[in-house]
C-alpha cells in the first residue's frame, strides 16, 4: 500500500503484489484513508473507452 500511495506502483500491480483481488484492495485502502489515484488523464482515458465501446 506505501508504495500505491507514493504512486510507484498502479493499483493493478499493487493489488497483485498484496494478493487481493481489485475490490479487496480498494476497501483496504478506503479503511485506511488512502484515496484513490484518479486525475484528469484517467478521466479522458475513461471516456475514450466507453464511447469504443458504445459504437
Amino acid at each position: 500500500m506505501q508504495l500505491y500511495q507514493q504512486r510507484c506502483l498502479s493499483i493493478g500491480h499493487a493489488r497483485e503484489r498484496a494478493g487481493m483481488s481489485l475490490w479487496e484492495f480498494r476497501q483496504l485502502l478506503a479503511s485506511r484513508r488512502i484515496s484513490p489515484h484518479y486525475d484528469l488523464s484517467d478521466l479522458d482515458q475513461d471516456m475514450k473507452m466507453w464511447l469504443e465501446l458504445e459504437n
